[in-house]
């Protein structure tokens, strides 16, 4: 009896007997339809063995970066198979009944893949000491997420080095012009003018800090924790002759005291946070500004009433990619600004925006894959196509959400000095005389 002989009662009777799922495994048998959007193949014997120890997310995690089981084909096309059958509301659902463990047991055993636990992947971040949240653990969270390398980001991101929901404002726009616009629109809504000082906590590569500068001739200070990411954005300003107008720090956004600032943009470092902190996150941006002065959250969150499963201890997100991350409904994200003095002024959703970029950065990985491997390790790279793929599904789904919350910090008698109406806070700007290092080319 072969492999696949063994192995493919197991794939019917957990997903169902119409799964289209091709299996190819160690010994050359095969299972399943040849042209399956989703294909298996079972490298050897440990991947199955990770499988058994940790039959969920994480196990089948360990086992794909690792190289133990690979994955052949389209890779989102296969995912969104595999979420049909494994979603009751969608498909026939997983089913492991007791019937079915005995069946796993006694393949385990034909197959001999019973033994110790495997060693995890490299790639997976050690536990961290220190309370979820203080600074120390903060920034080796961060450490593990933002410093793979920048040559290996470029690869994924494109030259914007934008690791945020992009503004897909037009059909015709590249990702490069859509990160671009997305930047545009937080300016637009923060009423950035030349000489207005702002703050950019969780800078990332600089992007925003960029274009305020150059096309707004705004001040900016950005903050990260990332030691790659702030020497990249340093030399990216001098680059772009705008190093006079912008200062990167490598700074907890807690250890900021050189306010006030006319405006501050998060984008996509609250996810970082922490749902326990984001009352003092929202406290100490409140302080940091001037009255009339405003704020742009710029971040993911999930669905009501659902958990954070995804973010457990045992997940494959919180072990590979965002170590204590947290997402919190769009409710509780307007609690925390709201309960910390300012008013939410508007609200706006960029949900299939997201899908799109990050379908948009799998392509870019699969196209430069070989490079990327070189660049960082073929594990690490297989954790943020994995990581990429599934999150652009989440988004599609409806399951994830990305919401931009713009806030204004108002004057003891209310005024918040905006603008009347939602086109004025939209209207572009007036040309300006042209500000140091000001281009309009990107």
């Amino acid at each position: 009896m072969t492999v696949a002989d063994t192995v493919a009662p197991l794939v019917r009777a957990v997903l169902g007997a119409q799964a289209p799922v091709g299996i190819r495994c160690w010994d050359g048998s095969r299972s399943g339809p040849a042209d399956a959007p989703w294909r298996v193949h079972l490298v050897n014997r440990r991947g199955l063995r990770r499988l058994l120890w940790a039959p969920n997310d994480l196990g089948f995690a360990r086992a794909y970066v690792s190289g133990d089981i690979d994955i052949e084909g389209d890779l989102l096309a296969g995912l969104d198979v595999l979420e049909q059958v494994s979603d009751p509301s969608r498909g026939p659902g997983v089913r492991i009944d007791g019937h079915t463990k005995k069946a796993l047991v006694k393949a385990a055993l034909r197959l001999g893949i019973l033994g110790p636990p495997p060693r995890p992947p490299v790639e997976e971040m050690k536990p961290v000491r220190g309370r979820r949240h203080d600074k120390g653990r903060d920034a080796a969270a961060i450490s593990h997420h933002y410093d793979v390398g920048n040559d290996f980001y470029r690869l994924v991101l494109g030259e914007s080095m934008t690791y945020s929901c992009a503004y897909w404002a037009a059909q015709s726009e590249d990702l490069d012009a859509a990160q671009y616009a997305k930047c545009d629109l937080v300016a637009r809504k923060l009423g950035l003018t030349a000489g207005m000082r702002v703050l950019d906590v969780g800078c990332g590569w600089g992007t925003f800090a960029l274009h305020a500068a150059r096309h707004y001739g705004a001040h900016v200070v950005g903050v990260t924790l990332s030691h790659e990411q702030a020497d990249y954005a340093r030399k990216r300003m001098v680059d772009a002759g705008v190093g006079e107008l912008v200062q990167i720090r490598v700074q907890d956004y807690r250890d900021v005291t050189d306010g006030p600032y006319d405006a501050i943009s998060s984008i996509g470092m609250a996810e970082h946070v922490g749902a326990a902190m984001l009352a003092t996150y929202a406290a100490d941006l409140f302080a940091l500004l001037r009255p009339q002065g405003r704020l742009l959250n710029h971040a993911i969150s999930r669905r009501p009433g659902k958990s954070l499963a995804e973010f457990s201890k045992t997940s494959f997100i919180d072990r590979y990619v965002f170590p204590d991350g947290e997402i919190v409904p769009l409710a509780t994200m307007i609690e925390a600004i709201e309960g910390a003095g300012f008013e939410v002024r508007d609200v706006e959703s960029l949900r299939e925006h997201y899908a799109t970029t990050l379908r948009a950065w799998v392509a870019n990985l699969e196209s430069n894959w070989d490079e990327a491997v070189a660049h960082s390790s073929a594990g690490r790279a297989r954790v943020w196509r994995l990581y990429m793929a599934g999150s652009a599904l989440a988004f599609a789904a409806n399951r994830l959400g990305i919401n931009q919350v713009l806030a204004v910090k108002c004057t003891e008698r209310g005024h918040s000095g905006m603008p009347g109406t939602r086109a004025e806070l939209l209207q572009p700007p007036e040309p300006d005389p042209s500000p140091p290092g000001h281009s309009h080319t990107q």
